[in-house]
């Protein structure tokens, strides 16, 4: 009666991870947990708090997710070296549950920052701006992609 999700089989040590169970939940936590810990030592406004959360998670998930390549073990002899950690997960198939979770974090992120900042600008440009480079680096269609050849092999 149910559909049963079976969950992908990745052999990617360096995204195998994102496979286990809790992983989302454990997600979400950390940037809660950060945003608390920032509106506490900063006593900062919620919504500065919010803007400090979203642009770092945009800095360290695009650093992480869609700059650097390869990955930190030897064993899989450079076949992942050309590819970002976006374009290994999952082992490249596209519109996972997972590519479409991580694609919602930022998206969800920027909502409830918009809103806590009540849209006023400085803020609203720069969260935008975060949240738009996060989520077209995402698209199917940029998969393998590098913009006028930044952070090519050649």
């Amino acid at each position: 009666m149910y559909v049963r999700a079976v969950p992908t089989i990745d052999l990617n040590r360096n995204t195998e991870w994102f496979t286990y169970p809790g992983v989302w939940t454990t997600y979400i936590i950390i940037l809660f947990t950060y945003w608390l810990i920032v509106l506490s030592l900063f006593g900062c406004s919620s919504g500065m708090a919010w803007t400090v959360v979203n642009l770092s998670h945009f800095c360290v998930t695009y650093q992480f997710f869609h700059w650097k390549k390869g990955t930190p073990f030897g064993e899989d002899q450079g076949i992942y070296s050309r590819l970002t950690w976006w374009e290994q997960i999952d082992n490249g198939k596209q519109l996972t549950r997972n590519r479409k979770f991580l694609t919602v974090v930022p998206v969800v992120l920027y909502l409830i920052t918009s809103h806590a900042t009540d849209y006023e600008d400085p803020m609203l440009f720069f969260n935008t701006l975060a949240v738009f480079v996060l989520v077209v680096a995402k698209f199917p269609h940029m998969h393998k992609v590098r913009i006028l050849g930044i952070n090519s092999d050649h």
